[in-house]
């Protein structure tokens, strides 16, 4: 009853039919040569170090519509250009990593908000991830960290000794490099930068265009034009994706074609390619969907409400705290942020009907979905982040572990001072002020050394 009913419902088709799409855009775009023509470009125009870090990370958050996407591109456009300037795998993999899933848990048009839109409750999905944005620590805190800890150039932990050894030559620092001495692929020699930029470009305007259109932006019929953000709030999320995914198709197929930087047949065989791309994708959200819908029935989002309301309602400011250690734990242990805010979100939505305190729980689940899938070893992001970086996974493992519980319990105290004045104005400066404490306490230390 619950799983085939989900996937035969319309929002549910669309929302799988949207990460369809992008698994094709994902395809076509790297038998274009768009990501290696960026890689070309970079090497001749990075100097330093500091510089080939930072535009490694300045790539992931661009690529911002798949996690996947990010984690394979970035790592074969990267690679050559990190690896001249001496900046070791395991760093290279933790930028992959860092820039993944977080920055697609905060981009409106990427497949993370889909997922995040069809578990919400039904009409405010995507208007709840927008409100959310501010609040999710993890991540904005998290690529704020990759940008500091290069300017400052501070490491710490197991990876210090990963970058000491990279600067002197070595940049595996263990015996277990799985990838040394492979050539990498050239890619697509007809590709240019624009081949990577303008399609994503294309993705971006299209879906906002066409969820508008589905909130009745451009509704004549009616007394007055409806506000933009009206209309994006009353918007049809599934729907709208969905076209704008295929306008963008189209627009790649005329941008790519009459300049035979592909042929009609590659453009056609990066569909199925495409499709197997996003399938571990379509079968994690369908099992989160079955089990969202499972413990719903057994009335699991009723009896934690009730729980929460009779014997914590003294604790209400900490529960966003509490949700994202919750989350955090999750996650970790199965290894997967989809199925982590496919099972909690319903019950939070369920303990918080409304108000800021809504949000911001809402955030901090989500945040605390993204901080667990970064740490942990069974997560498909952290294997396709090292598989990008070319480094053995339990370096990758053990090395971002010290940056990522950091960064993680900046963010829990950040949540617990927004339980408590529930204002982002206050606590997102608050937060970004711990954050570069630490560090700077980081940095005194290691000069006292």
């Amino acid at each position: 009853d619950v799983m085939i009913g989900k996937l035969s419902d319309s929002w549910n088709v669309g929302i799988l039919i949207f990460l369809v799409l992008l698994g094709m855009m994902v395809s076509l775009i790297n038998k274009a040569g768009g990501s290696a023509a960026y890689g070309r470009w970079a090497s001749k125009r990075i100097k330093t170090r500091v510089g080939a870090i930072i535009s490694t990370a300045v790539l992931g958050m661009l690529i911002f519509i798949d996690d996947y996407f990010n984690c394979l591109t970035v790592g074969s456009v990267m690679r050559p250009v990190t690896d001249k300037h001496k900046v070791s795998r395991a760093k290279l993999s933790y930028i992959i990593d860092a820039t993944a899933a977080p920055v697609c848990i905060i981009a409106p048009i990427s497949s993370w908000a889909a997922a995040v839109s069809s578990v919400a409750p039904e009409g405010q999905g995507l208007t709840l991830f927008i409100k959310s944005i501010p609040y999710n620590l993890y991540a904005l805190l998290t690529l704020l960290c990759v940008i500091l800890m290069a300017v400052m150039k501070v490491d710490f932990g197991k990876m210090r000794i990963h970058e000491k050894n990279a600067l002197q030559g070595d940049l595996f620092t263990t015996d277990a490099r799985p990838y040394a001495g492979q050539d990498e692929a050239e890619g697509n020699p007809k590709g240019h930068v624009f081949d990577l930029i303008l399609p994503i470009v294309a993705l971006i305007i299209s879906c906002v265009m066409t969820m508008v259109y589905t909130g009745g932006f451009f509704d004549a019929e009616s007394d007055s034009y409806m506000n933009f953000i009206d209309a994006f709030g009353n918007s049809d999320a599934s729907v709208g994706l969905v076209l704008g995914a295929f306008i963008a198709m189209a627009f790649t197929l005329v941008l790519y074609i009459p300049r035979k930087v592909v042929t009609f047949k590659q453009f056609a065989d990066s569909f199925a390619e495409g499709f197997k791309a996003m399938v571990p994708a379509i079968l994690i959200l369908t099992f989160a969907w079955t089990l969202s819908g499972v413990t719903s029935q057994m009335g699991a989002t009723v009896f934690v409400a009730e729980f929460v309301r009779s014997s914590a309602g003294g604790l209400a400011n900490f529960l966003p705290a509490i949700v994202f250690a919750i989350a955090i734990g999750l996650a970790f242990a199965t290894g997967t942020s989809w199925g982590t805010f496919g099972v909690l979100l319903p019950i939070v939505c369920a303990v918080f009907p409304s108000g800021e305190l809504m949000v911001i729980s809402v955030s901090a689940c989500l945040a605390g979905a993204v901080c667990g899938d970064h740490c942990s070893p069974i997560s498909d992001t952290t294997i396709m982040a090292s598989t990008g970086g070319q480094c053995d996974h339990i370096n990758h493992v053990n090395t971002q572990l010290p940056y990522t519980l950091m960064v993680a319990a900046v963010s829990f105290v950040g949540y617990i001072l927004a339980g408590f004045i529930q204002n982002v104005w206050i606590v997102l400066p608050a937060s970004i002020a711990m954050l570069v404490l630490v560090l700077f306490v980081i940095q005194a230390k290691q000069k006292k050394a």
